[in-house]
């Protein structure tokens, strides 16, 4: 008898779970929607809690680990019956400043998320595996990463790390680093810039880190500025000149300070 309740607690003949995501596609301020899908096992069982959480990968100092970001409770307190199935629709709100995993339909190197289903039965907590998902920019943003691009700036990579940018207001435990390689017309002041998005209901914090690495006659040097666009600015902004004032902004404030 213990043995049996044993292997309840841990699942065996217990219930499973499969959560359906039709579209895994989002963008920050919006929401995922599907069914968490609930088939009955092998006898009646009270379902205390069924959470999703967005799980990603985080930069730590000692490597990287899956750091969950967000979750909500989408149904509980039910009993499910033997052999029984119960189809629960959802809609997970992805808050404003969760990081981009996409650009222009394609993965960046270095991200990766997920929408984790836990389902609490007896006091046992099963964490099921992650179901991936993909945060497509906001249309600012989209601009933004694309004038860079445009301006011949490469896209390298993006990752995230843990804490928070001075002076920005921020309500998650980390920030996204999306990297570009400056073109080689910028080599003498620039190797590289370092683009974060800090978005929340009505616009987005753009910080720009404009990084040039030291040599053994130079030291290295970091210019940082920091500007605000608000959402209904998209469709009426000229981009490319207004990242390349920011570029020139940067240049002007290394050859200033040299």
């Amino acid at each position: 008898m213990v043995f049996r309740r044993v292997l309840r607690a841990f699942g065996v003949g217990g219930p499973t779970v499969d959560t359906v995501l039709p579209d895994p596609t989002g963008r920050p301020g919006g929401r995922l929607t599907g069914e968490v899908r609930i088939a009955g096992g092998d006898y009646d069982v009270v379902i205390d809690n069924i959470v999703l959480s967005l799980v990603t990968r985080v930069e730590a100092g000692d490597g990287d680990a899956l750091l969950e970001f967000h979750r909500a409770s989408v149904a509980g307190n039910f009993t499910l019956a033997a052999g029984e199935r119960e189809d629960i629709p959802f809609r997970l709100s992805v808050p404003w400043e969760t990081p981009v995993t996409h650009l222009e339909g394609k993965r960046l190197a270095g991200m990766t998320m997920g929408v984790r289903t836990e389902l609490s039965v007896a006091k046992a907590v099963d964490q099921g595996d992650l179901d991936e998902v993909a945060i497509h920019p906001l249309p600012a943003q989209e601009q933004i990463l694309a004038a860079f691009d445009r301006l011949g700036f490469r896209l390298r990579h993006a990752d995230l790390e843990r804490g928070g940018i001075y002076g920005v207001r921020q309500e998650l435990p980390f920030y996204q680093e999306i990297e570009f390689v400056a073109p080689a017309e910028y080599a003498k002041s620039m190797d590289e810039v370092e683009v974060t998005f800090v978005a929340d209901s009505t616009g987005t914090e753009v910080i720009l880190e404009f990084d040039k690495r030291g040599g053994l006659l130079a030291e290295g040097r970091d210019t940082y500025a920091r500007y605000r666009v608000e959402h209904a600015e998209a469709e009426a902004t000229d981009w490319d000149s207004l990242v390349q004032g920011w570029v020139h902004e940067a240049l002007a404030s290394h050859s200033g300070s040299s």
